[in-house]
């Protein structure tokens, strides 16, 4: 029962993210690298906010639950901000590069668009901080024990993984809007992302009610993500077009002779 549920929850939070890496960025070395950085990117932000909380912890009165519990809340903050700076450090490092691909290139437009690495990027963001939610909780549900037997949710681990499901889409949808806000100095929509951000983070605090976390992040992943298909150029129609199979241009693209 316990390689199930191993296997379970790893489908469920990595599936979707794989599936996308598999079929749109697998096959081109250059989204590869970009989305490897990414994940680096992420990474250090969480090794510099993790570093702040310690050393905040061992000058804090370790005895008193009240400071802790403000020092957590301080903690989980600080790492959005962080990850919302990296990621927009990482959007001008992307505009430089790119502006150096197109020198370096023959051709007149440049070999990856701006749209494409805010994609890419956001979904290496999402790798790395879903790895790092559920690589542990992935870990004990290999056993032993059993989740629950001393009255705890029985739903722990499929709760966790779909949660880290959508924190890791959420980062590819805020990464879409986060770079078309910079390009088009809407600031206010900056904003908006690193609020959602904050919000799905603080959330988790109502856990092990975890319905009070998931509803509310599932809600605001269906808004970033009608929000993130505008900022890529989608429309109704264009939406109408590809469900019911009558979008011409898609299906000359995918056509082979047979």
């Amino acid at each position: 029962m316990t390689v199930a549920v191993f296997f379970g929850c790893t489908f469920i939070a990595f599936g979707p993210a794989v599936a996308l890496f598999v079929f749109t960025i697998a096959r081109d070395p250059l989204r590869v690298i970009f989305l490897i950085a990414g994940a680096f990117f992420w990474l250090v932000s969480l090794l510099l906010s993790s570093l702040v909380w310690f050393i905040t912890v061992q000058i804090s009165n370790k005895n008193s639950a009240t400071q802790q519990t403000g020092l957590l809340i301080f903690g989980v903050v600080l790492s959005v901000l962080l990850q919302e700076t990296f990621r927009y450090g990482y959007y001008r490092l992307l505009k430089k590069a790119n502006e150096g691909l197109l020198a370096l290139s023959q051709e007149d437009t440049m070999p990856i668009s701006i749209r494409q690495l805010a994609y890419v990027s956001g979904l290496g963001f999402g790798f790395m901080s879903g790895a790092f939610s559920v690589v542990n909780i992935l870990s004990d549900s290999l056993g032993p024990g059993t989740v629950g037997i001393h009255g705890d949710s029985q739903h722990y681990f499929i709760s966790s993984a779909f949660m880290t499901l959508a924190i890791i889409l959420l980062h590819m949808f805020w990464g879409v809007v986060f770079f078309e806000s910079c390009e088009r100095q809407r600031w206010w929509a900056l904003g908006a992302v690193v609020l959602s951000h904050l919000v799905v983070s603080c959330v988790t605090f109502v856990n092990p009610h975890y319905q009070g976390s998931l509803i509310p992040t599932y809600i605001i992943l269906s808004v970033m993500a009608a929000w993130a298909y505008l900022c890529a150029g989608g429309s109704l129609r264009n939406l109408k077009l590809c469900l019911t199979c009558k979008d011409k241009d898609f299906l000359l693209a995918n056509h082979r002779p047979r």
